[in-house]
C-alpha cells in the first residue's frame, strides 16, 4: 500500500497519545477505587480483570480513528482488474508430431479442443487471432472481437511437416501489429509446441523481437516425454523441446508452462486466460477505508449505547 498524501499519516501520533491517556485514565480509576472503596466493595468497583466489554468500544473508537487518519492520507494499492482490451495471438504447431497418440485420442484433435474453449473463454472485446505453423507460420485468422472466426480457423486446422518455432512469432507480432499501431492494447502470443524447431527464423531472434514490441510470449510444451510418431514406417520420437519454449517465455517476460494431458493442457489454458484477461493497477482505495473506520465507530457506538448507555 502506498499514499497520494503520506504527511497526515502523522496525526497517528495524536490516536498513539489517545490510547497512552486511555491507559492512564484506567490505571488512576483502579487506584482510586482501591483508596476509597471499602474491601468488600473493591472486588465490584474495580476487579482485578475488567471485563471486556467495558475496553470494547474504546478500541473499537480508537481503531476507527486510526483507519480514518489513514483514509486522510489516501492510500493506494495494486488492484486486480478486468481488462478492457488486449490482443492475443495463438499459435499453434501442427507438424506432423502432433499426430502423437500418447495424449489420447491424438495429441492434436486434444490441441484443438483446449484452443476453443480458450477462446471462447477470452472476454469480448479481446482481439483473438491465429496463426498455424509447420515448415512456415501462417495467420489462419486475422485478430478480432469475432472470436468465432478463430474458432472455426482452429477446427479447420489440417498436420503438415516440420517445425518453425521462431517464424510462429514473428508471424504473430505481424499479426499483433494489425491492431491500431497508433494506440495499440496489451498483447500476448500463446504459443503451443510439441517438438523441436526445424526450419524457419532462430528461436532466439524472435525472442528478441517480442522484446522489442513489448509483446510476452507464454510456450506451452505439449506431450509426454515418450511420445512418438510414426512417418514412413519408422517410428521416431517426438518430445517437446522445453528448454527452448522456457527460454523463450523468460526472455519475453511470459510464462512456460508443460501439459501431457487433456486434463493439464485445459488447466494451462485455463490459467493463461485468467492472466490475460486480468491486469493488476494501482487504485486509490480511500473511500473503501473510510468506509472501514465508519463501520468501526458505528460498532463503537452501538456496543456502548447497548451495554452501557451512552456514547463512548
Amino acid at each position: 500500500m502506498r499514499f497520494e498524501q503520506p504527511l497526515w499519516l502523522w496525526l497517528l501520533v495524536l490516536v498513539v497519545a489517545l490510547v497512552a491517556a486511555y491507559l492512564i485514565a484506567q490505571r488512576r480509576r483502579s487506584k482510586y477505587a482501591v483508596r476509597f472503596a471499602t474491601l468488600p466493595m473493591l472486588e465490584k468497583v474495580a476487579p482485578n480483570r475488567p471485563g471486556w466489554r467495558r475496553h470494547a468500544p474504546a478500541a473499537a473508537f480508537l481503531a476507527a480513528l486510526t483507519v480514518l487518519t489513514i483514509a486522510i492520507a489516501r492510500p493506494v494499492a495494486d488492484i486486480r482488474v478486468p481488462r478492457e482490451r488486449a490482443t492475443v495471438v495463438v499459435a499453434i504447431d501442427v507438424s506432423n508430431s502432433m499426430a502423437a497418440t500418447d495424449v489420447a485420442p491424438n495429441r492434436f484433435d486434444v490441441a484443438k479442443q483446449a484452443a476453443v474453449q480458450f477462446v471462447q473463454d477470452l472476454p469480448e472485446k479481446f482481439n483473438v487471432g491465429l496463426v498455424s505453423f509447420s515448415r512456415t507460420a501462417t495467420v489462419v485468422a486475422a485478430p478480432t472481437t469475432n472470436h468465432q472466426a478463430a474458432v472455426d480457423a482452429i477446427n479447420g486446422l489440417r498436420l503438415s511437416n516440420a517445425t518453425a518455432i521462431g517464424d510462429a512469432v514473428l508471424t504473430s507480432l505481424q499479426a499483433v501489429r494489425t491492431i491500431d499501431p497508433d494506440n495499440p492494447p496489451p498483447s500476448r502470443i500463446v504459443l503451443l509446441s510439441d517438438g523441436t524447431s526445424t526450419s524457419g527464423s532462430p528461436v532466439d531472434e524472435a525472442a528478441q523481437a517480442a522484446v522489442q514490441a513489448g509483446v510476452p510470449v507464454s510456450t506451452i510444451a505439449y506431450g509426454t516425454p515418450d511420445g512418438t510418431v510414426t512417418i514412413d514406417g519408422r517410428e521416431i520420437p517426438v518430445p517437446a523441446d522445453t528448454e527452448t519454449l522456457q527460454t523463450l517465455a523468460d526472455t519475453t517476460k511470459g510464462s512456460f508452462y508443460e501439459a501431457e494431458s487433456d486434463e493439464q493442457l485445459r488447466d494451462v489454458y485455463s490459467d493463461l486466460q485468467s492472466s490475460i484477461g486480468w491486469t493488476t493497477e494501482p487504485r486509490e482505495i480511500t473511500n473503501l477505508v473510510a468506509g472501514i473506520a465508519l463501520a468501526a465507530a458505528l460498532l463503537a457506538a452501538i456496543a456502548s449505547l447497548l451495554w452501557f448507555s451512552r456514547l463512548p
